[in-house]
This record gives structure tokens, C-alpha cells and sequence, in this order.
């Protein structure tokens, strides 16, 4: 069976960035984990930007697929909001990546680093303004900005998870979705 090169170099680099983080990734530190040539490497990416894209493509692909798993139609809006954006921000919390990324984001506000952020949360921002659109349509809520309104349920689960989490200790998942419903739902409720 032949090795697949180019998903040895992928996990290797995935490894040495969720351990060392993107600027102190090597190519050379690349190889070594992937037992490769460092040529063997340039075979499959121009250079770690690129290898850097192809895993966050990847993890981006993943968190979306994560986020889908959850959604049941036979639910509400406020349950599957509630799901998916809990699910988005334990999957940020239990992917080792994903921890080193905002780790290195906030201590050393690396440009490339940033720029990966700012892609994970657009594509959290479009994941639910789809489904504020669909609700929308459907006449479950008010009509509203889908895009700012995505953005604020982001905004406001983050800060209930990680940032009061660190003042106060962790809320329960049912203590989140009380809160989200009290803030935001019942404030788009078409009812």
C-alpha cells in the first residue's frame, strides 16, 4: 500500500501547528514529523501559508459539518441556533488547533493567525444567517439583518462561554440557552 505523502505532510503540519503554533512552525520541523524531505514537501505546497490554508480549509469544513449534525428540522430556531452554535464553540474549545490559533491570536496577534479567526467566525456568521433567513421566510421570526443578527448570537455565546467562564466559572449548556432565549429570541419572536 503506498503512503499517501501528501496527508502525511497535512497531519504533520496540523500536528506542529496545534503544538508550536503558526509562527513557530517550520518547514523543516514539518518534515521531520512527516519523515519527509523537505523538497517532498514543496512537491505538494508552495510554502507554509499554503500547507497552513489547506488544514484550516479542512477544520473549517469540519466545524460546518459539526454545526449541520446537530440541526433537527423537527425542532425550533432557538433549539437549533442553541445546538449549533454550542456545538461550534465546544468543537473551538476540545480542537487542539483551534486552541493554539486564538492562543497565538491574543498573545501574538500573528497577521496570518488572525486572518484564520476572522474566517472561522464568517463562516459561523453565514451558517446561521442561512438559518435566520429560512426563519424569516417561514415567518418564525421578525424580519431582522440576518448577517448582524448572526453576528450578535455569536458575539453573545462566546462571551457567555469563554469570557464570563473566565471571571465566574462555567455556565451550565442549559443556563447558556435560558439566557440566549431570554436576550435574543424572545426579542425576535414573531409571536
Amino acid at each position: 500500500m503506498a503512503v499517501n505523502r501528501k496527508q502525511q505532510i497535512v497531519e504533520a503540519a496540523s500536528k506542529s501547528f496545534s503544538l508550536f503554533g503558526y509562527k513557530a512552525t517550520t518547514m523543516d520541523q514539518v518534515a521531520k514529523l512527516a519523515n519527509v524531505g523537505k523538497g517532498t514537501i514543496y512537491t505538494f505546497f508552495k510554502n507554509k501559508e499554503e500547507l497552513f490554508d489547506e488544514i484550516v480549509t479542512s477544520l473549517l469544513n469540519e466545524m460546518k459539518k459539526e454545526a449541520e449534525e446537530v440541526i433537527d428540522p423537527q425542532e425550533s430556531f432557538s433549539t437549533n441556533v442553541h445546538r449549533a452554535l454550542f456545538r461550534l464553540l465546544e468543537f473551538r474549545k476540545e480542537h487542539q488547533l483551534t486552541i493554539k490559533l486564538y492562543q497565538e491570536a491574543r498573545e501574538m496577534g500573528t497577521p496570518a493567525v488572525s486572518e484564520v479567526i476572522d474566517r472561522m467566525e464568517k463562516v459561523v456568521v453565514e451558517f446561521l444567517s442561512h438559518r435566520i433567513e429560512k426563519a424569516i421566510a417561514s415567518g418564525a421570526i421578525k424580519p431582522c439583518n440576518p448577517e448582524m443578527t448572526a453576528f450578535i448570537m455569536l458575539k453573545l455565546y462566546v462571551s457567555l462561554i469563554f469570557d464570563w467562564e473566565r471571571l465566574h466559572g462555567p455556565l451550565e449548556k442549559d443556563e447558556i440557552a435560558n439566557l440566549f432565549e431570554l436576550y435574543l429570541i424572545k426579542g425576535l419572536s414573531a409571536g
